[in-house]
């Protein structure tokens, strides 16, 4: 774990303080987080490698992943279709093409990054001990560029506080997730505050993964990666499904990923009107992710 909480947040700031407006610049950045989450998972599948007992701890890795998965669905969607009831969003009965195929391949390679690190890992057989510095390096400078990203997205203050569907939706997130994390600690025996952290995710598996993996190891950050992976690959089956009639929920359901990965499907199943809502909502989560998961990960 890093020296001290100050140490990853202090790169996270940095890059929210820097305003870019140059459009090549900002890709350039887009193009190297993407790069550095793609390195990092291969030495997070590299760790996996050079744990004791691999069989054994992967075992254990799908029992906190399922255990978290099904806990925090579960407090999600008892929630949400309340916001539907009280609160109706109107959709568009407009359906597109929708490139899931595309997407389901893409969170597939991260997957298979993390996979193919732990076959080079058990292939070698060499010393490994490097690699969890070598993360600790790499996080920072990927912190920094979320940081970045974050700042440049587009979104203002004033555009997320009238956005109150936005607003509240991620706030049921953030409170039904946190909860059933409470619960999915309870359940395995473990400490509240880890429960807390591998609740913070919200869709956005890359980070969580990286960040968990980084303060409480392998297993824990093995599970918070396919615990958030599911939650995306279940959304992506979701929305078109449940849009057009529980549109709050299949926003809400999305998490983070709403502002960017779901964003199409968002737009193309339930129309324009679909769009503010899941960015505000995402983007929030978006902001929360780390700061929470480093909170917890301080207690």
């Amino acid at each position: 774990m890093l020296s001290g909480i100050l140490l990853i947040f202090l790169p996270l700031v940095l890059g929210y303080l820097i305003p870019i407006k140059k459009t090549n610049i900002i890709e350039f950045i887009n193009t190297q987080t993407s790069r550095l989450v793609l390195v990092i998972l291969a030495l997070m599948g590299l760790s996996l490698a050079g744990l004791d007992n691999l069989s054994q701890n992967l075992g254990q890795i799908l029992l906190y992943t399922f255990t978290f998965f099904i806990s925090i669905s579960i407090c999600n969607l008892l929630a949400l279709p309340w916001l539907d009831r009280l609160w109706p969003t109107p959709t568009s009965h407009i359906h597109k093409k929708l490139p899931l195929t595309k997407m389901m391949l893409e969170s597939g390679k991260l997957v298979g990054v993390v996979t193919l690190g732990l076959i080079i890992g058990l292939l070698l057989n060499v010393d490994l001990s490097w690699v969890e510095q070598a993360s600790e390096h790499i996080l920072l400078l990927l912190l920094f560029f979320v940081g970045i990203q974050l700042r440049n997205s587009g979104m203002t203050l004033r555009q997320i506080i009238l956005n109150k569907k936005g607003v509240i939706i991620a706030a049921v997130i953030l409170v039904t997730s946190l909860l059933g994390g409470i619960i999915a600690a309870l359940l395995l025996g473990i400490p509240i505050n880890n429960g807390l952290a591998m609740a913070s995710g919200f869709g956005w598996y890359s980070l969580a993964g990286i960040l968990i993996g980084d303060g409480l190891g392998s297993v824990y950050g093995g599970a918070a990666f396919l615990n958030e992976l599911l939650r995306e690959m279940l959304a992506l089956i979701m929305i078109p499904l449940l849009i057009n009639r529980y549109p709050n929920t299949a926003i809400g359901y999305a998490g983070a990923t709403a502002m960017d990965f779901t964003l199409p499907v968002i737009q193309n199943c339930g129309g324009i009107r679909c769009v503010p809502i899941a960015i505000v909502s995402g983007f929030i989560l978006s902001m929360l992710v780390p700061i929470l998961i480093l909170f917890f990960l301080s207690l």
